[in-house]
């Protein structure tokens, strides 16, 4: 259990994670700044890594995974434009900080981990009821809840899977990391007329997700 000194510490640490990483950076829709300010990231973290947790670099969290900067974070947040009510489908839930985010911006998040042991740490990190936790294949998404107003895709991938792009609802948008060669970009899209049209809006450095490699000789 957190002492009332290491909890001031942490708020101190979000506070600062909000005006010197965010707010500087283009994360300023205030639902997206006051749900990262107020979502224990430290919480989804390994215990000897929560002193690094709000820090603008990617953290390790197990199985060869990791947490996001927190710039990437809010920054694919912000793209998303969730709003209240909103089914939301995330990808790549990992310990569980994103979904936690995503229900504080009042979504109904279905959050998809292939890793039971990362799921494990989600559950407990985040125990909120409007987190529906699914344990799966990345790529496969949750069909049987589709369609979704919304996708967030918590890391880079090379390819878009048929799989996920179908459970997309007609006028729902994706956010994602598009990754190519060393090179990943934040990208956005929205489905029209059946189809996704794609497009990039930052250049980060976003580890990929397992499952998203572009098969051989294929261009985005």
């Amino acid at each position: 259990m957190a002492t009332k000194l290491s909890e001031i510490g942490a708020a101190d640490m979000r506070a600062a994670m909000v005006d010197s990483q965010l707010r500087t950076n283009d994360v300023i829709d205030p639902a997206v700044v006051g749900a990262m300010g107020a979502v224990a990231r430290e919480a989804h973290v390994p215990a000897a890594l929560s002193g690094v947790a709000y820090m603008d670099r990617a953290i390790a969290i197990g199985e060869g995974r990791v947490l996001n900067p927190p710039l990437v974070t809010g920054r694919l947040l912000v793209a998303a434009e969730i709003r209240p009510g909103m089914r939301v489908l995330l990808i790549g839930a990992g310990t569980g900080y994103t979904a936690a985010l995503l229900a504080k911006l009042g979504a109904e998040v279905y959050a998809v981990e292939e890793q039971a042991d990362l799921l494990a740490v989600a559950r407990t990190a985040a125990p909120d009821e409007a987190i529906h936790w699914i344990e799966g294949p990345l790529s496969a998404g949750a069909p049987k809840a589709a369609p979704f107003d919304r996708i967030v895709i918590d890391g880079a991938i090379e390819t878009l899977p048929d799989a996920i792009a179908a459970q997309l609802s007609e006028n729902g948008r994706i956010v994602a990391a598009w990754r190519e060669g060393n090179v990943a970009r934040l990208v956005q899209g929205v489905k029209a007329g059946g189809t996704i049209a794609i497009r990039a809006f930052a250049d980060m450095d976003v580890p990929p997700l397992p499952g998203f490699a572009a098969p051989a000789g294929f261009q985005f």
